[in-house]
């Protein structure tokens, strides 16, 4: 199976919080695991879109406690480990979308590109390496075609 993480804002708007969930419901359809920081905000959305949809949702938690993952996460795995647990989540995935986001999502981003790892973003940091999408249907379909690839 791939495993397409997203990582974005813990915290965001409606707009963010409905393209995220487009996205996990479109992930989902294509039959990805979706691996996140299982918490709120963006990661929520996305789980409830995928999870909704018959999806596999992992969260990977700062915590210690699996009771802190977002009710969508099918798979919560704590590590206790805080914003250290960002390169698991990057480590885990063969691909990230990045949606909106402050400098934890930044600083997976970084992590990310160093690894070598395709970064698609969605209204996210305006950086080099970031693969822009403008809309929810191209960072999907841009991520498949990357993960069909691998």
């Amino acid at each position: 199976m791939k495993i397409i993480g997203i990582v974005g804002a813990g915290k965001a708007n409606k707009e963010l919080l409905k393209s995220a969930e487009e996205v996990g419901r479109l992930l989902a359809i294509e039959g990805v695991i979706i691996v996140t920081g299982g918490l709120g905000g963006v990661m929520e959305a996305v789980c409830r879109g995928a999870y909704i949809n018959g999806g596999i949702t992992v969260g990977i938690l700062p915590t210690d406690r699996k009771k802190d993952a977002n009710p969508y996460v099918k798979i919560p795995i704590p590590t206790g480990m805080g914003e250290m647990r960002n390169s698991l989540i990057v480590r885990a995935s063969d691909i990230l979308i990045a949606i909106g986001g402050g400098y934890g999502t930044l600083s997976e981003i970084a992590l990310a590109l160093k690894t070598g790892k395709k970064v698609i973003g969605l209204k996210t940091w305006n950086i080099p390496g970031i693969i822009e999408s403008h809309s929810v249907e191209e960072a999907v379909s841009i991520a498949t075609s990357l993960i069909k690839g691998k």
